[in-house]
């Protein structure tokens, strides 16, 4: 029910009333083999970017999730029935075995050609601007030998910025896929510190340019 729902009902919705423009839909794989990267102004790119990757497809796409969000009854409901993966992004002693198995469970649906989508900075922009982003992204390609697909999502600060629970309502999304990112040369690398920093400032560069930013970390 919640895929139909995510397929039928959220996109037409979010067309009519806050998405202007989607570009470079046709560079999305259609394997599905691939790791969806978007910059994150808002909480409202949740149900952007999900809105345009699975009608696309008829595929789930498995959202990288503060595991926070699960505690409630009501979002855990549907982010176990879209399949999100919850990962811990706070210290605590059992980060790192949560977070390998979220590595294990992404690998697990690429290689059954279901999607991954991360947001590489993480968290929310405070202020619109591209952040310093982790290796999470970077590292799972690598490992899962598959592309990244950069997504620069632009409007959605505006329409719901950090700190207020409404959006506003005004038809000013953006949606800028780019071409997908093969990085074949360091497969089997996902553990090289260095290389993951060069792949994932690649990554964001891509993005930068896609929301017409610079990335500057």
């Amino acid at each position: 029910m919640v895929h139909a729902i995510q397929k039928l009902i959220i996109p037409p919705l979010l067309k009519c009333i806050w998405i202007k423009e989607i570009k470079g839909i046709d560079n999305i794989p259609s394997d599905g083999r691939f790791v969806a990267t978007p910059n994150h102004s808002s909480y409202f790119d949740d149900w952007i970017v999900p809105s345009i990757i699975i009608p696309h497809l008829d595929k789930k796409l498995h959202m990288y999730v503060n595991r926070s969000y699960f505690k409630n009854p009501l979002s855990r409901w549907y982010l176990e029935h879209t399949k999100a993966i919850p990962v811990e992004v706070h210290q605590s002693k059992n980060r790192k075995k949560i977070n390998e198995n979220a590595f294990k469970k992404a690998l697990y649906y690429l290689k059954h050609k279901e999607p991954i989508g991360i947001y590489p900075e993480g968290h929310r922009t405070l202020d619109g601007k591209l952040q310093k982003a982790k290796p999470g992204a970077a590292r799972l390609a690598l490992a899962a030998k598959v592309p990244v697909l950069p997504i620069g999502v632009i409007g959605t600060f505006d329409l719901l910025p950090k700190g207020k629970v409404a959006p506003k309502f005004k038809k000013c999304v953006i949606v800028k896929i780019g071409k997908p990112l093969y990085f074949k040369k360091y497969y089997g690398k996902e553990d090289n510190k260095k290389v993951l920093e060069k792949v994932t400032r690649e990554i964001m560069k891509n993005i930068g340019k896609l929301t017409r930013q610079k990335y500057n970390y």
